[in-house]
């Protein structure tokens, strides 16, 4: 892909010249995102990010392009910050997820793949007063007061599907950099060291993934509050399956755990499933012995009119910094610039 990371650069050089032009989105603006193309742990960031400004009293507003919905050319209001106003195929698996996540806490979620327009009329509309940007890294039209970028411990530099959008002297452009996953590997030291080779001056954050609480797919649609949690500790037979950039990172968390998967199945990354998916994975389930299915909260929005023999079960994650006060002072001093 090294045409792709020519291109990336050659345009990178257009903004710094001047010649192509950022535009202000009228208040403070805070991007997430990532250097390789799949799943490098956003979601839950954004999410964490958004919940900060919304605490310091901000009208919070996230931009997404909302990969995988019908109508990419749309815009999309998936939530007006009291409620979910879209289905999953309009909007989209992630900002449906972080619309789950983020329940009555005044964010707005707004899918458009042009930022800058999706943020006037977001200020005007509903008088927003910060912004997170979902996947923004390379969106250079949209200024930002802050960029965090993403790093996926367990694939940091790309491999296979998973490659480089633009080369790793570009990271000298983040203002703070989260490795995410970094439970998952045994040398984290090392991989810190790669990275801040890159920008010296920039802080590393390293996340660890956990699973916070189990719930069934019902009631995760129903708002429940309680549910039947299944203790992993049985060791019941799972059968685990996701739709995920990494799905490989999920599966050995899950084994971290102590969960016992008999079987796992990967579909691509947005995938929509349909009622035969999930007969098929039925017919999987009885061949392995599994009793129950476990997947993610991405998937469980693309699950609700869908029906199961066999119970299934959404593993509500939730993340882990080494320095979370250090990221709230860098989020704090952006959001005042």
């Amino acid at each position: 892909m090294w045409l792709y990371g020519k291109i990336a650069n050659a345009r990178n050089a257009l903004y710094e010249k001047g010649l192509f032009k950022s535009f202000s989105l009228g208040a403070p603006a805070i991007s997430i995102g990532n250097i390789t193309a799949g799943g490098t742990g956003k979601t839950p960031l954004v999410a964490f990010v958004a919940e900060i400004l919304a605490e310091r009293g901000e009208k919070v507003c996230i931009l997404t392009r909302g990969y995988g919905r019908e109508n990419a050319n749309q815009r999309v209001l998936v939530s007006d910050g009291e409620k979910i106003l879209a289905d999953v195929r309009a909007g989209g698996d992630e900002p449906l997820e972080l619309a789950n996540k983020l329940p009555g806490k005044a964010i707005i979620i707004v899918a458009d793949a042009n930022r800058v327009a999706a943020a006037n009329w977001a200020r005007d509309e509903f008088g927003v007063t910060a912004f997170v940007l979902d996947d923004a890294f390379q969106h250079r039209r949209a200024k930002r007061d802050l960029d965090i970028v993403t790093i996926d411990a367990t694939n940091p530099f790309g491999g296979g599907k998973n490659f480089l959008r633009e080369p790793l002297e570009n990271l000298k452009r983040a203002g703070a950099i989260v490795i995410t996953c970094a439970n998952l590997i045994e040398n984290i030291e090392s991989l810190i060291a790669q990275i801040a080779k890159y920008n010296s001056d920039c802080p590393i954050f390293t996340v660890e993934n956990k699973i916070a609480d189990l719930i069934e797919l019902e009631n995760v649609h129903a708002k429940a509050q309680s549910s039947q949690r299944p203790k992993t500790e049985d060791q019941r037979p799972f059968l685990a399956f996701c739709a995920l950039g990494n799905p490989d990172n999920f599966f050995e968390q899950l084994k971290q755990e102590g969960f016992n998967l008999v079987s796992t199945k990967k579909f691509s990354d947005h995938h929509f499933y349909t009622q035969k998916d999930i007969a098929n994975l039925e017919g999987t389930a009885k061949q392995t012995g599994a009793e129950m299915f476990v997947t993610t909260g991405k998937d469980a929005v693309k699950l609700k009119d869908l029906s199961f023999e066999l119970p299934c079960y959404i593993a509500m994650s939730e993340i882990i910094f080494d320095d979370e006060k250090k990221l709230r002072d860098l989020i704090a001093e952006a959001r005042t610039k």
